[in-house]
């Protein structure tokens, strides 16, 4: 089906999977807040926001122009601005770039939202301690100048393309160079306050973990991460007019995920003795990033071969990163980075002529596992290193330009208590209050939120005459309140207050580990349940609650006994024994 002579069909194609990558974002934006602390969730949502936007300005004003204005090996040097040409005129400059069945526009849509996932890479990698600011320039020189000069070396008919490197949906172009600013940035910036520490005895440093606040969304931007994919990568076919090979890559794309989910776990189930699942969440990214590079030019079987690699890397990857001292809060470089070299080496082995007419008997090529030899891999080492080098280089000079100028870290007092408030001036969860934080870094924190009074209060003495009044609190294990509940009801005791509290006696709680890293504060979740009685017998209760919790094990729990001054019902005004009674 034709129109105008472009191809109906195909155009709907590129442009709903332009639509499935753009919905990406929300992907990004809600494993990297799940990953992050609540006190930083507003602006790890507007980074996400302003980077797409941003990255599109640049795109839009100079980054397509470079990538695809001419054939020349460094950068694309003619017709350079598309702003401001008709429609007419720039279909007939770039009409027959990338392919002549789709509109101009299309195809500038397309790429567009690739460029956008590259720039939001570099997001979660430098979160929690990053100013907002100097973000939002760092991505646009990024998509203005160094993505699209590195996206026409692959794709715009540069000199890496012209030597015959294969990059099909962007391992290189978008996951290395979004992974090379991401670990440019992390080493400028340094590590989050507490996330390393030294032990004064035997001088060794530790890494400790900072758990993100909300696994849920987490993984709900996982789950819309995997469905963007298959507009990724199925997409970058530019045609639905081979529908074998769009079936291929979906296939591809779909089982490297699954293997890796696999493999992710397993791993960090024997490195850490429990299946973590922000390491499974890493390692189906892991799977994703693998595949990306040759999801055209390899078979099922070498895609699950490929997944099942990938996801052991990414859990020894972000524990490597961790003795390195690279903080990186929700594995982007271990994920696209790492998982974006690998995937482009990939490539280079595991490439099949046959498999799909993009990699065709006639004109496909083979990898070192099927009797190419080593030809390609050779190719593909080649840019990994020249686009590494390239890329790191320069975003590095630009991170360290930021730095010198206008700065790029927030101040401390910002960190501590969340980019939120510092940098936006509003909080994600306004009702909620803040779970207190133990940051070891050898300075002591600044205490907010503390004023002294402003005019001394007087004391009196409220004390009530008659029965005596004690106050019974008992620490107990939540799987116990049931019991307890109804064995004081059997007494006569008719009010209490509970609430939920975390601790632990000698007994500690159970090592948690987040992504690897051990939580350092292993507390247990228990009930805390105050009871004030006057006429029934304190023995009397203490030996209820004994009978009701006793199990003979370590975390019964504690009795704590209080003489009691006073007490006043509000509502009435009277005091000592009357007021504990219910009508």
């Amino acid at each position: 089906m034709d129109f105008l002579g472009f191809n109906i069909l195909d155009t709907f194609w590129v442009l709903f999977c332009a639509f499935l990558v753009f919905f990406m974002n929300l992907g990004f934006a809600s494993v990297e807040a799940g990953f992050a602390r609540s006190k930083n969730t507003v602006n790890i949502l507007s980074k996400n926001f302003i980077v797409f936007a941003v990255s599109s300005l640049g795109f839009l004003f100079l980054g397509w122009g470079l990538m695809f204005g001419s054939d020349a090996g460094f950068v694309g040097t003619q017709n350079l601005w598309i702003l401001g040409k008709s429609t007419e005129a720039l279909e007939g400059i770039y009409g027959g770039t990338l392919t002549d069945q789709i509109p101009f526009w299309a195809k500038f849509f397309f790429q567009l939202v690739f460029c956008g996932t590259a720039a939001t890479i570099v997001s979660g990698a430098v979160a929690e301690r990053i100013k907002y600011i100097a973000f939002i320039i760092f991505s646009l020189i990024l998509t203005l100048v160094i993505y699209p000069i590195v996206g026409h070396w692959i794709w715009g008919g540069g000199w890496l393309a012209k030597l015959g490197f294969s990059d099909f949906a962007g391992d290189t172009v978008v996951h290395s160079v979004g992974g090379w600013a991401a670990l440019a940035g992390v080493i400028v910036l340094g590590p989050r306050i507490g996330k390393y520490t030294k032990n004064k005895k035997t001088g060794k440093t530790k890494a400790n973990a900072i758990p993100g606040h909300n696994m849920s969304l987490a993984v709900i931007g996982l789950f819309v991460l995997w469905l963007g994919w298959f507009g990724f990568n199925p997409g970058s076919t530019l045609t639905f007019s081979n529908t074998s090979d769009v079936a291929h890559v979906v296939m591809t794309t779909n089982t490297a995920a699954i293997a890796a989910v696999l493999t992710s776990t397993i791993t960090a189930w024997i490195i850490i003795g429990k299946p973590d699942l922000g390491m499974t969440v890493n390692g189906c990214l892991a799977g994703l990033v693998a595949i990306t590079g040759g999801a055209q030019a390899v078979s099922v079987l070498s895609s699950f071969i490929i997944g099942l690699i990938a996801g052991v890397i990414v859990v020894l990857f972000v524990i490597l990163f961790d003795k390195l001292k690279i903080d990186d809060p929700v594995g982007a470089t271990s994920v696209h980075l790492g998982c974006g070299i690998f995937g482009t080496i990939c490539i280079g082995l595991f490439a099949e002529k046959g498999v799909s007419s993009l990699n065709s008997v006639e004109s496909g090529f083979n990898g070192l596992f099927f009797g190419g030899g080593v030809h390609q891999l050779g190719i593909q080492l080649l840019g990994i290193v020249v686009v590494g080098a390239f890329t790191f280089g320069s975003t590095l000079l630009v991170w360290f330009i930021l730095k010198k100028t206008m700065g790029i870290r927030v101040s401390r007092k910002e960190e501590v208590e969340g980019l939120d408030i510092g940098e936006h001036g509003n909080r994600a969860y306004p009702n909620f209050a803040e779970q207190p934080e133990v940051i070891d870094d050898g300075e002591v924190a600044e205490i907010t939120g503390i004023t002294e009074p402003s005019e001394t209060v007087s004391v009196s003495d409220t004390s009530t005459k008659g029965a005596k009044l004690t106050k019974v609190t008992i620490i107990a294990n939540q799987a116990r309140f049931g019991k307890l509940q109804s064995a004081l009801e059997e007494i006569g005791i008719t009010g209490i207050t509970v609430t939920s509290v975390q601790g632990y006696g000698q007994q500690k709680g159970n090592t948690e580990y987040y992504r690897g890293a051990p939580v350092e504060s292993k507390l247990l979740p228990k009930v805390k349940v105050d009871v004030v009685v006057s006429k029934i017998p304190t023995e009397l209760l203490v030996g209820t609650v004994q009978k009701a919790l006793h199990t003979g094990n370590i975390g019964d729990g504690k009795i704590f006994i209080y003489d009691v001054e006073d007490v006043v019902k509000v509502r009435t005004g009277e005091s000592g024994y009357a007021a504990l009674q219910d009508e």
